[in-house]
């Protein structure tokens, strides 16, 4: 199964969420409506910064627990390398 771990920030250099799925297109919704992770709602985390796919959803979960262990700093500047104006994604890569 196809997995996606994914950073979603709520403006440029903003809080960042970091989370994993098997279907980015449906999950993006979800952050938008505020359903899945209070997270997201709480702090306006919504626009799709960075992700990366891979094609066992395990992978993906790996990937995110170490992310999730980075500082902050280093988030910014993996997101800054493919992103650096930090633009909306999702409504980039068609979904």
């Amino acid at each position: 199964m196809t997995g996606y771990v994914y950073m979603t920030a709520s403006k440029k250099r903003g809080t960042i969420y970091t989370g994993v799925t098997n279907d980015l297109g449906h999950r993006m919704p979800e952050h938008r409506d505020g359903e899945g992770s209070r997270f997201t709602g709480r702090y306006g985390v919504q626009r799709l910064a960075w992700y990366e796919e891979y094609f066992d959803i395990r992978d993906a979960i790996q990937r995110e627990k170490s992310l999730k262990r980075w500082p902050r700093q280093w988030k910014i500047e993996l997101i800054e390398k493919t992103n650096p104006e930090w633009f909306e994604l999702f409504r980039g890569i068609g979904w």
